[in-house]
């Protein structure tokens, strides 16, 4: 019964979409949880650091099912770039661009 399962499930999965298999691995991945860390540089210096990210979310057209060319998050902005959460760095909500924005995301070491 299991190889059975295993197969229908890969099939499914086969026959979906890469958007939506990036959507079903975002939702393991939040489920799972994550560390996630958002840089974001003006040329090659680094001016925003964003850490404790769970997840990044592409945003969609309120009235069509268009992805918009921004994403967003929510996560401790790390106002001195030092790395680490300190006391008086809250938790804020970002957004930035896909096109115009030099950023890195990687999940915290």
């Amino acid at each position: 019964m299991k190889p059975i399962l295993l197969v229908a499930c890969s099939l499914v999965l086969a026959s979906c979409t890469q958007e939506s298999q990036n959507k079903i691995g975002r939702a393991v991945q939040n489920w799972t949880g994550t560390n996630g860390v958002l840089e974001v540089y003006a040329g090659d210096k680094l001016v925003k650091r964003f850490m404790q990210i769970d997840k990044l979310s592409t945003a969609s057209g309120t009235s069509s099912d268009v992805d918009r060319p921004y994403r967003f998050g929510y996560g401790i902005m790390d106002i001195n770039l030092n790395g680490i959460s300190d006391d008086g760095e809250k938790k804020v909500y970002f957004e930035f661009s896909d096109y115009s924005t030099s950023y890195v995301f990687y999940e915290s070491p």
